[in-house]
């Protein structure tokens, strides 16, 4: 690998910013923006473990009211489902095996 003009420019540059960067962050006001994001990443990182939290209870609660909306909207969805379900399992089965296999409630 060669170096290139393109290569040093871009370290330079590079190195530049980063010179910039750490004099801008050593002043009042680069201080004061460092606390900012601190105390932004830290109530993020609150609300993202209150989230965390309260998941399983708001999957068992869409998961609850989903089946009534499906059942009250829709009341053959589930026969539908059932049937689709039995069609593609019966599929893939032959015909000589009499065994059934049982087939899960798709809604509750």
């Amino acid at each position: 690998m060669s170096i290139n003009a393109k290569h040093l420019a871009t370290f330079i540059l590079g190195a530049a910013a980063g010179v910039a960067a750490h004099k801008y962050l050593q002043s009042e006001e680069g201080e004061k923006l460092l606390e900012d994001l601190k105390t932004k990443a830290s109530d993020l990182k609150a609300e993202a473990e209150g989230a965390i939290d309260k998941a399983p209870e708001y999957f068992e609660e869409l998961k609850t009211k989903g089946s009534e909306v499906l059942k009250t909207n829709f009341p053959d969805a589930e026969t539908f489902f059932k049937d689709l379900y039995e069609k593609f399992v019966g599929k893939g089965s032959s015909s000589a095996t009499t065994e059934t296999t049982p087939v899960p409630d798709p809604i509750s």
